[in-house]
């Protein structure tokens, strides 16, 4: 881990984030984003490495299995429990350099022009939340995870 990386505090437990724990396994933390302050965009996961790495790229073979399967089964336990009639998947790394994944649902009669992982921010109907909302987001997500393994899929 990482002193300085903020996905590395939050895996040791020194800061506290919006939510509760989705999923964790020993390579993967799964949890919603956290905006501060500001409301958060109810459904916005982030699927993390929890050992500090900076890319796609960097991911050992058993990490890139756990990373992938988690990934297709968040997005659709989100499309499931969220109603969402699409899911973005975004990697970039350009703002924390520890590997981490951005699962964004997009619902539905979300106008044409907000259809992106960033653009549906800026929809003045957004479903947005705060903790509580959040907290329940996360439980049905984990909860459908529980009833569904991956070799229902």
């Amino acid at each position: 881990m990482s002193e300085d990386c903020f996905i590395c505090a939050k895996h040791r437990g020194t800061i506290d984030t919006a939510g509760v724990k989705i999923y964790e396994d020993e390579f993967v933390y799964v949890g919603h984003i956290d905006k501060g302050d500001r409301p958060s965009y109810l459904g916005h996961i982030m699927i993390d490495l929890k050992r500090h790495a900076p890319s796609l790229g960097d991911l050992t073979i058993k990490e890139a299995h756990a990373f992938g399967q988690i990934m297709a089964r968040v997005s659709r336990a989100v499309k499931e429990t969220e109603n969402a009639e699409h899911i973005y998947a975004l990697v970039s790394g350009n703002s924390v350099a520890h590997l981490h994944m951005h699962i964004v649902p997009r619902f539905p009669n979300t106008p044409e022009e907000y259809w992106g992982p960033n653009e549906v921010y800026g929809w003045a109907e957004a479903p947005l939340g705060r903790n509580e909302d959040i907290i329940k987001v996360c439980e049905r997500v984990r909860n459908y995870l529980e009833e569904n393994t991956y070799e229902e899929f």
